[in-house]
C-alpha cells in the first residue's frame, strides 16, 4: 500500500472523465489531476485507498506527445478548460472514445453507427456568454476572474482563451470604475460589499454586446459614470442589473434592472433571429449549436407532415429548427421567462406552427397526448445535465413516437437514459458527437432511436 507524500514514477496511460490522467503501478492505479495521456511523471500521493489512489503531478520528467503550450497562462488553477494542455485532435479523440465508453459500458449498448466527432476549426474565443466573479485579494484589491477547480477562491484574470478579447477591456473598465468610486465588491463569509459578478454577452452574428451586473442591493452608485465609461465600447448595446441579495451560490438574481441600451442583444443561428436577455437561455457556443442543430433536423427525419414535441425547449431554439420541417411543434419548458422569449422568438422568426407551453415535461406531454390526443410522430429532447425524469421517458414509451432524438450534454446520463429506451423496445441508430466546449471535458451528442418493428404505439 502507497503512503500520503510517497513520491513516485508513473505513465500515464488513460485520462478520466474529468480530464484527470490514469497510470498504474504493479497493477495499482493512481488519478493525477493535470497529468495528460503519454506523459511520465513524478508525483506525490495524496491519498490511497484500497484499490486506487489520488497524486499530484510534482515533475513532468518526459512530456506526452500530445502535450501542447496551453493559450492560458491560469489555465492549471482555473477550474474551466481541464484539457487546455492537450492537443486539439486528442481532446477530440478523448470526446469521442468518452462517449463511445459510457453508451457501451453504462448503457450496455452496441449496434449502432458512432459518426466521426464534429469538431472546430478554431477551438478558442467561441465562448458568447461569460460570468466573472468579483472579490477582494489580501490586500484589498478588487479582483475578477474564475474559481479556482471546487473552490470559491478567484483566479485573478481579465482575459479568457475561450471567450472574446473585448471582454478583458470591458472588465478592466468596471474595474476602474468601482475602485475610483469606491465601490466594494462582495463578500461571501459577511454577506457586505456590492458587485457580486459580472455576465458579459457576446452575439457574434451581430457584434452586440450586453453587460449586467449582479449585485448585493437595489441600486448603483454612480451609475451614470459606468454607463458613460462602458457605452464607449464598440458594440455596447445594452447595459442592467441583476439583483440578488439572497445567500446562494445561484449566480443571477429574477429583478432585472435595465440601465442602458436595449434590453435584448439579437443574435441568429443559421437563418433564424433570436432575442437574449440577461436571464436567457442560450447556447454558449453559436458555431457548434448549429452543427447540433441540423443534425438533430436531419435525425428527426421530417417531411412536412408531422407533429414534433420538444422538450426541455428553452428559449426555443431547436423548436424553431424543426417548425420549417414540420405540421406542428410543441415544446415545453418549466422557466417562465424561457417560455416567453421562445414566444417572441417565435414571432421575430414569423414562424406560427410552433406551440410553446409552460411546466413539466414529464407532466404537460403526457396530459396533453392521452387527454387532448396531440400524439406525437418524433420526439426531441434536450435535457439537462441529470438526464430525462423517468416518467418522461415511460411516457414517450406509452406515446410510441416512430422516432426520438437525443441532445445529451451528459454521456453519463445519456447512457442510462438510452439502457431504459432500449429495455422499452426502441433501437440506437446513431450518435453523433459534437464538440461544443473545445478545451473542456464535456461534449455534446445527438442520438437517434427508432421504435422497433412489432412496438405499439397509442394512437
Amino acid at each position: 500500500m502507497y503512503k500520503k507524500n510517497e513520491i513516485i514514477e508513473l505513465t500515464i496511460e488513460d485520462m478520466g472523465v474529468e480530464g484527470e490522467g490514469i497510470g498504474k503501478l504493479d497493477g495499482y492505479t493512481f488519478f493525477v489531476k493535470g497529468a495528460l495521456d503519454g506523459d511520465r511523471i513524478e508525483a506525490k500521493v495524496l491519498k490511497a485507498n484500497k484499490n486506487y489512489g489520488f497524486a499530484r503531478v510534482e515533475r513532468i520528467l518526459t512530456p506526452s506527445p500530445y502535450r501542447v503550450e496551453a493559450q492560458c497562462d491560469v489555465s492549471e488553477q482555473c477550474g474551466g478548460c481541464q484539457l487546455q494542455s492537450l492537443s486539439y485532435e486528442r481532446q477530440l479523440q478523448y470526446k469521442q472514445n468518452l462517449v463511445d465508453n459510457n453508451l457501451r459500458r453504462l448503457g450496455g449498448l452496441s449496434g449502432y453507427t458512432l459518426h466521426p466527432i464534429i469538431g472546430m476549426e478554431n477551438p478558442f474565443r467561441y465562448r458568447n456568454k461569460t460570468q466573472f466573479p468579483v472579490g477582494q485579494n489580501s490586500r484589498g484589491e478588487i479582483v475578477t476572474g474564475f474559481y479556482a477547480g471546487r473552490t470559491h477562491s478567484i483566479i485573478d484574470t481579465a482575459d479568457c482563451a475561450i471567450a472574446p478579447r473585448i471582454n478583458a477591456k470591458i472588465i478592466q473598465i468596471i474595474k476602474d470604475f468601482m475602485r475610483d468610486n469606491g465601490i466594494g465588491a462582495y463578500d461571501e463569509i459577511s454577506h457586505g460589499g456590492l458587485v457580486r459578478h459580472i455576465l458579459i454577452r457576446n452575439a457574434f452574428s451581430t457584434g452586440e454586446i450586453m453587460v449586467c451586473l449582479v449585485i448585493n442591493g437595489s441600486s448603483l452608485p454612480f451609475s451614470e459614470d459606468l454607463i458613460g465609461r462602458l457605452e464607449k465600447v464598440e458594440g455596447m448595446a445594452g447595459i442592467s442589473l441583476s439583483i440578488n441579495r439572497d445567500k446562494t451560490n445561484v449566480i443571477m438574481g429574477s429583478r432585472i434592472i435595465h440601465l442602458y441600451g436595449k434590453e435584448t442583444i439579437t443574435d441568429y443561428i443559421g437563418d433564424l433571429r433570436f432575442e437574449i436577455s440577461p436571464l436567457s437561455f442560450y447556447q454558449v457556443n453559436p458555431v457548434q449549436t448549429l452543427e447540433i442543430y441540423k443534425k438533430a433536423l436531419e435525425y428527426a427525419g421530417l417531411t412536412g407532415r408531422e407533429t414534433v414535441w420538444d422538450l426541455y425547449c428553452g428559449i426555443g431554439t431547436i423548436s424553431l429548427f424543426l417548425a420549417g420541417k414540420a405540421a406542428k411543434v410543441y415544446g415545453v419548458e418549466i422557466i417562465p421567462q424561457a417560455i416567453e422569449d421562445a414566444k417572441k422568438n417565435a414571432s421575430a422568426n414569423q414562424i406560427e406552427n410552433v406551440e410553446f407551453i409552460l411546466g413539466k415535461s414529464e407532466e404537460v406531454f403526457p396530459q396533453m397526448c392521452k387527454e387532448e390526443g396531440r400524439i406525437p410522430d418524433v420526439v426531441v429532447v434536450d435535457p439537462p445535465r441529470k438526464g430525462c425524469d423517468e416518467k418522461l421517458l415511460k411516457a414517450i414509451v406509452e406515446v410510441g413516437p416512430s422516432r426520438m432524438v437525443y441532445v445529451s450534454c451528459n454521456p453519463a446520463t445519456l447512457a442510462r437514459d438510452l439502457k431504459y429506451m432500449t429495455a422499452q423496445g426502441y433501437e440506437v441508430r446513431e450518435v453523433q458527437p459534437v464538440d461544443n466546449f473545445p478545451g473542456t471535458v464535456h461534449v455534446e451528442s445527438v442520438v437517434l432511436l427508432s421504435r422497433t418493428e412489432g412496438t405499439t404505439r397509442a394512437d
